[in-house]
């Protein structure tokens, strides 16, 4: 990222000290920093190439319509302090970070220049990277409206997940009060942003757990190629298109009329689904060509379902075995229920056996996860595929609707006493 600080600039933290208020000084220069706007579910031109800047401005928070970058560093953070102003501000802070950081500009005053004495705002490993189309998306857990006594303004449809058939949880990757999405083009770029938001939280939030991911699983860009998972497989054929409005209002949007007036502040958001997938990639690296088709409902190198000569042609659902996966998980077999996914493939070492500890980092997006993931988990649970995958890390979270001005900040609709 470019240092637009002017390295022999003095730095102000001399005199109003250190505590995340020194990010409020370049907030009218960080307001105009990124010239696009979004709207609704559109899709900023602007940030189209790898290195360009999405607009972070705008109804809904970019990072969930927006065109799927390559990389994801993604954490969950646990409150710690009890204090409202405190953690409100603390929201303020990270909303001017993540301007400035979007726009590929460095935190405060960024990485040197300032005193000698003093830590510098911006830990600097992004210094010369562009923005790598980096975008930002934040969302509440179940448990912070215990924290603050937001119990009345939980939306109904924030539900806890139920325990489905073939889970193994780790409770030390599951959960979180609060996570951050950090997605880009450029791995040190989204790490960048997670750490520095790590670190202005230094006190009052301690991240919970985290997930680097690579090779996007599900793309948002249907005239793009299809993604393959780790398994080989073309993923997300059918996924939501961030230009199709229609289907983003219908099925990823949350409206007024979904709640109460006391859950009005979700208008605009969404509602997230995190699940770490584990594959058991040795056995399915074992298993036939047929046999692997025959699971997914789909062939191998074109990704046509069954009977089908292109991958888009439309799924005869009855040609395909009852459990197969793309028939299981399809919107016909679940009342309609449609999401929107920007999975990730993940491999974090080995698990001490030999085996490849890897496999998907499943992100969904939904209007309701009532009717969204739960009933779609559900009828995964004849599922062949659970013989290859095992759900082992699980999350659920409030997407609040975007940030619209310079002067608004991440989850002032709910945490403002007007709302």
């Amino acid at each position: 990222m470019t240092d637009t600080s002017g390295g022999s600039a003095p730095s102000r933290r001399s005199l109003i000290g250190w505590g995340g208020a020194g990010l409020a000084l370049g907030a009218a220069a960080a307001g105009g920093a990124v010239a696009m706007t979004r709207t609704g579910g559109d899709v900023d031109p602007a940030g189209s190439g790898s290195g360009g800047a999405i607009a972070f401005h705008g109804a809904n928070q970019a990072g969930i319509a927006t065109p799927v970058q390559d990389r994801l560093h993604f954490a969950a953070f646990d409150v710690k302090t009890d204090d409202r102003a405190e953690f409100v501000q603390l929201l303020k802070d990270w909303t001017e970070a993540a301007r400035r950081v979007t726009a590929g500009r460095p935190v405060g005053e960024g990485a040197f220049g300032g005193l000698a004495e003093a830590p510098p705002d911006d830990t600097g490993e992004a210094l010369g990277l562009d923005p790598s189309r980096l975008t930002l998306t934040i969302g509440f857990g179940p448990s912070l409206f215990e924290k603050f006594d937001l119990a009345e303004r939980r939306p109904e449809a924030l539900v806890d997940l139920p325990k489905f058939a073939g889970d193994n949880l780790d409770a030390n990757r599951s959960g979180g009060d609060l996570c951050v999405q950090a997605c880009a083009d450029d791995p040190q770029v989204a790490v960048h942003a997670i750490r520095n938001l790590a670190r202005i939280g230094f006190g009052k939030v301690v991240m919970r757990w985290s997930q680097l991911g690579f090779g996007k699983t599900s793309s948002t860009t249907p005239d793009a190629q299809t993604p393959r998972n780790l398994m080989g497989f073309k993923d997300g054929t059918r996924n939501i298109a961030g230009t199709e409005t229609d289907r983003l209002k219908k099925f990823v949007w949350a409206d007024a009329k979904d709640g109460t007036a006391a859950t009005a502040w979700m208008t605009g958001g969404s509602y997230l689904v995190a699940r770490r997938i584990r594959m058991n990639i040795e056995t399915w690296d074992r298993t036939p060509l047929q046999e692997q088709e025959d699971i997914f409902g789909r062939d191998k190198g074109e990704g046509a379902p069954v009977g089908k000569a292109k991958e888009r042609d439309e799924p005869f659902l009855k040609a395909m075995k009852p459990d197969a996966h793309v028939r299981l998980a399809h919107p016909d077999s679940n009342d309609g229920a449609t999401l929107l996914r920007r999975g990730y493939s993940f491999t974090d070492g080995t698990d001490g056996l030999g085996r490849l500890d890897a496999g998907l980092f499943f992100l969904a997006y939904q209007r309701d996860v009532r009717t969204g993931f739960i009933p779609v988990q559900r009828s995964l649970s004849v599922d062949p595929l659970n013989e290859y995958i095992q759900h082992v890390g699980s999350a659920v979270f409030a997407i609040p609707p975007g940030v619209r001005d310079k002067d608004d900040w991440w989850g002032r609709a709910l945490f403002s006493e007007e709302a």
